[in-house]
């Protein structure tokens, strides 16, 4: 900090303290026309750096300047001519801007923390409470400018016509709007473990991340309707709804659950029921050709095959959906053969054993 004499000229010292900063560029702000991605990026860098040494300056001034009062003026000055910086930001609402206006609110949140009660005199803590509360409103129009970008990524997400489209050609995967959600959800995690102390703005931006989760899933359950094949769709959701679980915590681990039993319900419910009960009767030889055992196997392979190049990414979960399945129907399909052991004979040296139906499972859901 400048050292404050008996006599000194503020403006002055200002424009040596900003400049030592970095930051003597907001004083001729308005005069800037380079508002671009690289210079704002650039920009934020350098004045967040210039805020938090000048938060963590207000200790070491307030121990070692008597003049308390003089001290708090020039924080509260040199504060409040930095502040104009927040204006050019948030008039250039860019969706590409949030991470600069999330790394913005982290530091102005914890700076107005730093503003606490100290053993100076009234008048100065005073200011020193003035700029506190400068910072506060400055950290409220930060978090009102994320919560508009968010409602930009929303309306972008709405009118994108391509979900229809896109959920077959992906196999029923995680979507990239998906992805790109959970990143701004991710980003604004990270924002709220950053700020020190809890605040009614803290908790706003807590309520804004909760929000944008539950209007995700809610627009995934909306667009997977655009999707005419009911197993694809299910198995979308299923796919995306524990995207956001594995990155998020266990947000949506009921909707997991629920579409994966959707999903093995409509896809391979109909083949199981093909599977004959105990009581069948008829020649064996009729069994294999024309009876409901070989329904079964129709349905199996017809399920197979359209699912076959369908994708679940993540390896645990394909690992576990396929084991499912199996439990489902191919152990049906063992107790019907243990049930008649004649069956069971007859189709050991088939392609319709039930070691070579377990076997096609295991290539299931590769993409």
């Amino acid at each position: 900090m400048p050292v404050l004499g008996k006599i000194w000229d503020q403006d002055r010292a200002l424009a040596d303290w900003l400049f030592e900063l970095d930051v003597d560029w907001v004083l001729q702000l308005h005069q800037l026309q380079d508002n671009s991605a690289s210079w704002l990026q650039g920009s934020v860098v350098r004045w967040i750096r210039a805020l938090m040494v000048t938060a963590y300056s207000i200790q070491e001034m307030v121990s070692t300047i008597r003049r308390t009062l003089a001290v708090a003026q020039f924080v509260k000055a040199s504060i409040s001519k930095m502040l104009v910086f927040i204006d050019a930001l948030v008039s250039v609402p860019r969706v590409g801007n949030l991470g600069s206006v999330l790394d913005m609110y982290i530091s102005v949140s914890n700076a107005s923390y730093m503003f606490t009660p100290v053993v100076i005199s009234p008048e100065a803590q005073i200011i020193f409470n003035e700029t506190g509360g400068l910072l506060q409103r400055e950290g409220n129009r930060l978090l009102e400018t994320i919560s508009n970008t968010m409602e930009e990524v929303r309306a972008l997400i709405e009118d994108d016509d391509s979900w229809a489209i896109e959920i077959p050609r992906g196999g029923g995967g995680v979507h990239r709007k998906t992805q790109l959600m959970v990143d701004y959800i991710m980003s604004m995690w990270d924002a709220w473990n950053q700020i020190s102390a809890p605040s009614h703005s803290a908790v706003n931006l807590r309520g804004l991340i909760e929000n944008t989760v539950d209007y995700l899933k809610d627009l995934l359950l909306r667009k997977s309707e655009l999707c005419s094949d009911p197993s694809l769709r299910y198995l979308f959701l299923l796919n995306n709804s524990h995207f956001i679980t594995q990155v998020y915590g266990d947000h949506g681990g009921l909707e997991r659950v629920k579409y994966m039993d959707n999903y093995l319900d409509v896809s391979w419910g109909p083949v199981l029921s093909c599977i004959p009960k105990s009581n069948f009767n008829g020649p064996f030889h009729c069994l294999i050709n024309t009876s409901p055992l070989a329904k079964f196997q129709s349905a199996f392979h017809k399920t197979y095959h359209a699912q076959k190049f369908w994708k679940v990414p993540d390896p645990q979960l394909r690992d576990a959906l396929r084991r499912t399945i199996a439990a489902r129907v191919i152990s049906g399909y063992h107790d019907c053969l243990k049930e008649h052991p004649e069956l069971a004979e007859l189709v050991s040296h088939r392609s319709s054993c039930p070691e070579v139906f377990e076997q096609m499972l295991g290539e299931l859901f590769e993409g």
